[in-house]
């Protein structure tokens, strides 16, 4: 499951995932995560992302953190991201709750 993701595609791939926590993508989120890391960026990714499922999601995240070596401090800045995109429709609802802890136990 290696890809050669660049960091900012990592980026979209990550906060797509957060995005589907509540199993749908809000036009909100969508325009925030343009915002992180471009309209390119998110482009490309997203149809990679739509061909995968949750299992190969979670591996390619991992991977990729792991391939960048991403510090304590990259991987903080990653969750300040996530928070922001949650909250970005008013709302931090159970679903994104539970996939935010989810990713904090995977990633740290």
């Amino acid at each position: 499951m290696d890809n050669q993701w660049t960091s900012q595609e990592l980026k979209a791939y990550i906060l797509l995932f957060a995005a589907h926590a509540n199993f749908m993508e809000d036009k909100k989120e969508l325009d925030f995560i343009k915002k992180r890391v471009g309209e390119h960026n998110l482009d490309h990714i997203h149809d990679e992302f739509d061909a995968d499922n949750d299992y190969q999601r979670i591996q390619k995240i991992k991977a990729a953190i792991e391939r960048f070596e991403y510090s304590k401090d990259e991987i903080d800045n990653l969750f300040t991201d996530i928070k922001a995109l949650f909250i970005v429709d008013g709302k931090f609802d159970i679903l994104e709750e539970n996939l935010f802890r989810g990713l904090k136990h995977i990633l740290y």
